[in-house]
């Protein structure tokens, strides 16, 4: 699908970013000076510390690690996985041959749109270039629990949804729910292609809850934050997730494709607690029961600690819980127009067709 980036207009997020610690006259005095260690890092005028900014998630770290390997990498073994990766960067830049020949009916096998039969070269990739490091660690892994690194066993009702619901795909593009599974009947109905692939939200868990890198391109995350509520931007799709502070969840009737998010302080934690999802997102396959709990600690200046931890007892049989740094950037966030001229869906519906009736005459023989 054809995707375009033109320079985004933030001005619909100045007036909330347009925070003032002025005090005029009349107000209280201002308060006694925190102390040393509660001024090391920027603080809102409500005294919360303040999380804006954009953030870059790209990152080589993995959502889950090898079976039997440790979180913590040695430097030696990160600089070395970093080195390949740059190299592979490198050889994938190189201009194509252009009387190469066409592909393998069905692709390769190897890893790229439906089995590698051509899509985005590595130009075009920005998937990041190091390991995340927490508390001066380089991770071998988003998720830290179980301790194991790996997201928890699906539940008996979980793996019997599958079997109903789902068949093997090797067309990466369809991996919304799960990877190497796609809806039935996928390709009978617009509605049924991916939110991501539709130009409807980011694909995988970009724009979250919870919040996760894409290992593609667009990046970028902005806060903007007041003490009512907290913006949370996503570049991939421009997604908008806002975050009411200090409230409570709209009824269960009403459901969100990113959930309903509200917040509080613990300390200097920013937590956001999220519930009334709907059956269109389900993240990792998961339910309308699907409950995530966000935590932001602004660790410098430039950096934000980002935990979450997922919950759904209908899809795993224990909750798990990642975590992962957000580094602060100076790139400008794109707009992402990604249906306009979208010729893509249609031809996936009309190709369907086409093999229906090629399969039927083939029968037929």
């Amino acid at each position: 699908m054809t995707r375009y980036k033109a320079l985004a207009t933030a001005a619909g997020f100045a007036a909330m970013a347009a925070l003032t610690a002025a005090h005029v006259e009349g107000q209280a005095p201002a308060k006694p000076a925190a102390p040393a260690a509660k001024r090391a890092i920027p603080r809102m005028p409500d005294g919360h510390p303040d999380l804006q900014g954009m953030y870059d998630l790209a990152t080589l770290t993995p959502v889950e690690r090898a079976a039997g390997t440790p979180l913590v990498m040695s430097d030696e073994q990160a600089a070395k996985l970093e080195q390949a990766n740059a190299a592979r960067k490198v050889s994938g830049d190189a201009p194509l041959d252009g009387n190469r020949a066409a592909p393998p009916v069905g692709g390769d096998g190897s890893a790229g749109p439906a089995g590698n039969v051509g899509g985005y070269n590595s130009f075009w990739i920005d998937a990041g270039s190091r390991f995340s490091v927490v508390e001066g660690q380089r991770r071998a892994s988003i998720v830290i629990d179980p301790p194991e690194g790996r997201v928890p066993a699906l539940t008996a009702a979980a793996r019997g949804r599958f079997a109903r619901n789902v068949r093997p795909t090797s067309d990466q593009s369809a991996r919304e729910d799960d990877p190497g599974l796609e809806p039935a009947g996928a390709y009978d109905d617009p509605e049924r292609r991916p939110l991501g692939e539709r130009c409807l939200m980011g694909f995988g868990s970009t724009s979250g809850p919870p919040v996760l890198p894409n290992y593609f391109y667009n990046n970028l995350h902005q806060i903007v934050q007041t003490p009512d509520s907290v913006l949370i931007l996503t570049e991939m799709v421009h997604d908008a997730r806002v975050v009411r502070m200090n409230s409570e969840h709209a009824p269960k009737s009403i459901r969100k494709w990113m959930g309903d998010s509200i917040g509080r302080w613990e300390g200097d934690t920013l937590v956001v607690d999220t519930t009334n999802f709907t059956d269109k997102t389900r993240y990792r396959g998961s339910t309308q029961d699907l409950h995530i709990v966000e935590r932001f600690t602004r660790v410098d200046a430039k950096t934000l600690l980002y935990r979450f931890t997922v919950e759904d007892p209908n899809t795993w049989e224990k909750p798990w819980t990642g975590e992962y740094p957000w580094t602060a950037t100076s790139e400008q966030m794109y707009e992402y127009a990604c249906h306009e001229g979208n010729y893509a869906l249609g031809n996936i519906l009309r190709g369907a067709r086409l093999k229906e009736t090629n399969d039927a005459k083939k029968t037929k023989q």
